[in-house]
């Protein structure tokens, strides 16, 4: 009998339009013939499940669904929301509690790296480079920013801590310029903000999955933004930037990158496919560690999709990969 797959989209954030673009691409290429997919659609107003023309609600209190009088369970989640309640924690404390396994990391790693600041410290607590940094918190600001960050050096990026896809985020190249605006837009997004020095250097991203408990690594990704930096425009607007997957890199720097992903992925016991962004720094000869997203964007302009097909998979045997996992997390709990 074939496992039943719920596949969450949707999401209570503004990154949910990045959910949705996602989606697409998920749907199209799971594989129908191995699973029954039924999505899930997680907004502010209900769960429901598009049953044709009809919404079906989900019973929250199973996580199940009705279909013609018949009850209907699940055997994992697949899970593509990106920002709350899919990437901070929230739905995995709600499905670990209903001892249903899911395709990304748990809720207490998912709340952790959903907080840069966190995912920083961590980091750096276990040798991992990372950019120094100052957090901003919006009850607590009582003197200007510019006297808050004096001991940084700029230029610095401010984005919201918490959350992903680089909205709301800006860099501000001196003191000089306006830091205070900056700080606003972050805070527009988040009631903690996040500034931090720039690091000089390639930007490398890198998918990390486990299949069969195996750490793999993706072929890493050079981006390179028409932008100043790579901001939320420069990620989903068609052009604004160049994606060189692979990497035209050394083996060296490669061999670096890819190692350092690996630590990563084991430091925080990752799960599922996370999605790391790195700068690696010529002077230090060492990739430094900016963010770790544990639901990385499966669009057509995404960067994990282009990695797996780099590296020889199709889209439809990757998701297997990762569903596979979550039910082998289920036999082995």
């Amino acid at each position: 009998m074939k496992p039943n797959i719920a596949f969450v989209t949707g999401g209570y954030s503004g990154e949910s339009v990045i959910s949705y673009k996602s989606a697409v691409t998920i749907e199209n290429n799971l594989d129908k013939n191995r699973y029954n997919i039924y999505t899930i659609d997680i907004t502010p107003g209900g769960w429901f499940y598009a049953d044709g023309d009809k919404k079906q609600p989900v019973d929250k209190n199973d996580f199940s669904i009705v279909i013609n009088g018949a009850k209907v369970s699940f055997d994992a989640v697949l899970i593509g929301i990106h920002g709350t309640p899919g990437e901070d924690g929230k739905l995995q404390g709600y499905f670990d509690m209903l001892r249903i396994p899911y395709t990304s990391c748990d809720a207490a790693i998912s709340a952790l790296t959903f907080n840069k600041r966190y995912t920083v410290a961590v980091a750096n607590f276990s040798g991992i480079r990372v950019a120094k940094s100052v957090l901003l918190i919006k009850s607590q600001v009582t003197t200007s920013a510019d006297e808050l960050v004096k001991d940084l050096k700029f230029p610095v990026f401010v984005k919201p801590n918490n959350g992903g896809s680089s909205i709301g985020m800006s860099k501000v190249n001196s003191h000089t310029e306006e830091l205070g605006k900056a700080v606003e837009k972050a805070f527009n997004e988040d009631d903690q903000v996040l500034v931090e020095e720039f690091i000089k250097g390639r930007e490398f991203t890198i998918g990390v999955f486990k299949n069969n408990n195996e750490i793999i690594t993706l072929p890493i990704t050079e981006v390179i933004s028409k932008k100043d930096f790579f901001d939320y425009e420069a990620k989903y607007t068609a052009g604004m930037s160049t994606e060189v997957t692979p990497a035209e890199v050394s083996e060296d720097i490669a061999d670096k990158v890819r190692a350092t992903a690996r630590k990563v992925y084991k430091v925080f016991n990752c799960r599922g496919i996370v999605r790391m962004d790195f700068i690696y720094n010529e002077e230090e000869q060492a990739p430094f560690l900016l963010e770790i997203n544990t639901v990385p964007g499966q669009s057509e302009a995404s960067i994990v999709p282009q990695q797996v097909k780099a590296m020889g998979w199709t889209l439809q045997s990757f998701y297997t990969a990762l569903i596979d996992q979550a039910l082998l997390y289920k036999r082995e709990g």
